[in-house]
This record gives C-alpha cells, structure tokens and sequence, in this order.
C-alpha cells in the first residue's frame, strides 16, 4: 500500500484547517503558501473534502474552508478513504466479500487479512486532533 498525494496532501490540507481555526475562513490560497503545495490541487482536493461534508465553504472575498466537526472526530483513515478509496493491500480484501476462488487454499490471505486490520487499526485509532497535538510537540506549520 502506497498513500499517493492526493491522500498525503488531503492530510495536510484538513490538518492546516484545523490548526488555523480562529473562527475566520482559511483560504486555499494561505494553506497552499504553508505547505508548500499548489492552489490549483488543493483546490481540487477541497472539491472533494467539500462534497463529502469534511469542509464548509465560504464564498466571498473574505471566503475560505472551515471543518464541519471538531478535530478529533476526523480520523485519519476517513480522510485516506475518501481520498484513496479502499487501504485494504489486495483486491480480493476491498470490498465487504471475498470473491477470490482461491480463497480457501490461499495461505497468503491471512497475511494480508493481518496486515490490513494492522493498517486500520492505526488509521481509525489516530484522529485530526491527535496530528494537531503531534504538530504542536514538533512546534512547526510543516506537515510532510
């Protein structure tokens, strides 16, 4: 499993959000300048963030993006699935059933059912609001 850039940056961008919370919109254009990463993508992994109800938009001039719940009710795993679509390190674990003919002989499959419940375990157990507090120990606006 390979989180590609859109899940990275996804990552980020909610993370930005959470950490500049005043009460005011957080415009694209000031997360893009923080962490380095172009308007034009952010702008595209907002659309999504958006659709989803992640994020609120504000039109305006004086617009931006706001989260719609608190931090720590985000984990990261919603946010990687909604990006990446499905963690799981085979085909025949993504979806609800395993449709693998192979699967009653395959003595790989319960490697991969491990280590996917590793992946989600982790991914479902750290929130936005934990990353917040990890931000703040590393005391810098730079998330890689």
């Amino acid at each position: 499993m390979k989180i590609s850039t859109k899940g990275r940056y996804a990552l980020r961008l909610m993370l930005d959000l959470a950490t500049h919370d005043t009460g005011e919109p957080v415009r694209i254009r000031d997360i893009a300048t923080r962490q380095e990463i172009s308007e034009k993508y952010l702008e595209q992994i907002i659309a999504i963030l958006n659709k989803a109800g992640f994020v609120r938009s504000i039109r305006g001039p004086q617009g931006g993006y706001y989260l719609m719940k608190e931090p720590k009710e985000y984990t990261v795993g919603m946010i990687l699935r909604l990006t990446e679509g499905s963690l799981a390190p085979v085909a025949c674990l993504e979806g609800d059933v395993n449709y693998c003919e192979r699967q009653d002989s395959c003595v790989t499959l319960r490697l991969w059912q491990m280590l996917d419940r590793a992946v989600s375990d982790v991914v479902d157990r750290v929130t936005l609001a934990d990353l917040v507090e990890w931000q703040e120990q590393k005391g810098t606006d730079y998330i890689i």
